[in-house]
């Protein structure tokens, strides 16, 4: 029983191993982190926006703004500091407060209006 266990745990570690690859391999975005604090989102949102990302849009009044929230906003000003620097190594921290996704995050954080609001498929 513990052989097929064994066998079965290195055949799901192969296959996130994959994905992963593929997809930084491919598109990726930066997305602020679920367990980050106030603090660290608006900090980072903060440091986005003062560094080069586009957060017109998610100012009051912007195409973006609502859904008005800190984790909203700041996946919308990382991922937009991520695009501009080429998807750089470390472009995608702000301390800590930010996580990169492999898998197109469009329609679960930022969308949820369908807006056409949010994450930036392409370097800019």
């Amino acid at each position: 029983m513990g052989g097929k266990k064994a066998v079965s745990l290195v055949l799901v570690s192969i296959v996130v191993a994959w994905t992963v690859a593929r997809g930084v391999e491919g598109n990726t975005w930066c997305v602020a982190s679920s367990s980050a604090s106030y603090g660290a989102l608006k900090s980072g949102l903060d440091f986005a926006c003062s560094h080069g990302a586009d957060c017109g849009p998610i100012r009051p009044g912007g195409s973006c703004f609502n859904p008005n929230t800190i984790q909203n906003h700041a996946s919308y000003a990382f991922d937009s500091y991520y695009q501009r620097k080429g998807k750089a190594p470390g472009s995608c921290s702000f301390g800590g407060a930010a996580t990169i996704a492999v898998l197109d995050p469009v329609g679960t954080l930022l969308l949820s209006e369908k807006n056409l609001c949010g994450y930036h498929t392409k370097s800019e």
